[in-house]
């Protein structure tokens, strides 16, 4: 194997060790206790990362990357049926904050009091806000979208309503049935923006 090769293979199992470790116990682990877990020094970790940010940060595109949810979405895009391309694209959303919930709540709690962790989620949830404003477009550009709708504002409404947060509170604190929540989501969502030609 090539040292590019072996580098990128140590830096996937630094991020997939830190993933387990997070999921256990909480998005506060220090690099020393990552590097531990993976079988390195504390200086090995900061070395492939340049910091805990820099560590955050691809783990959580590592996530994107594992889980193809770019691809996924964007393949969820292509349904010629308006009202099916929304429910395609709640479905692979919904599938994947499942895959991803443990790690998630953890960098949302601990926004407000850790840059790394803040700059990490931010960096993910900007990107959505992009893929979501290009199925926005299709809508809009198809004339599926509500009349009271822009591409942009229905995007936003998108990715605000099922967000981690609010799946969360659906499936967490309210204890809803995850397919009854999901069910709701696309539901709800076909209704409030998509106008006659789009259902």
């Amino acid at each position: 194997m090539s040292s590019s090769g072996k580098l990128q293979r140590t830096r996937k199992e630094i991020l997939d060790c830190a993933w387990s470790l997070i999921v256990q116990r909480g998005a506060e682990v220090s690099l020393a206790e990552i590097g531990k877990a993976a079988g390195i020094s504390r200086q090995s970790v900061y070395d492939h990362f340049g910091s805990r940010g820099g560590l955050l940060l691809a783990l959580v595109r590592r996530a994107d990357e594992r889980l193809e949810i770019k691809a996924r979405l964007f393949a969820a895009f292509e349904e010629a049926d308006p009202e099916l391309r929304l429910q395609a694209t709640i479905d692979v959303w919904i599938s994947f904050v499942q895959e991803i919930f443990p790690v998630a709540t953890d960098l949302i709690r601990l926004r407000t009091t850790d840059e790394a962790a803040s700059g990490a989620w931010e960096d993910r949830m900007s990107e959505l806000r992009e893929w979501l404003l290009v199925l926005t477009r299709s809508l809009e550009k198809d004339r599926a979208l509500h009349e009271q709708w822009t591409a942009e504002a229905a995007s936003e409404f998108l990715w605000a309503s099922f967000s981690v947060q609010i799946w969360g509170l659906l499936t967490v604190d309210c204890k809803w049935p995850v397919d009854e929540a999901l069910a709701t989501l696309k539901r709800t969502s076909c209704q409030t923006l998509l106008g006659r030609e789009g259902r």
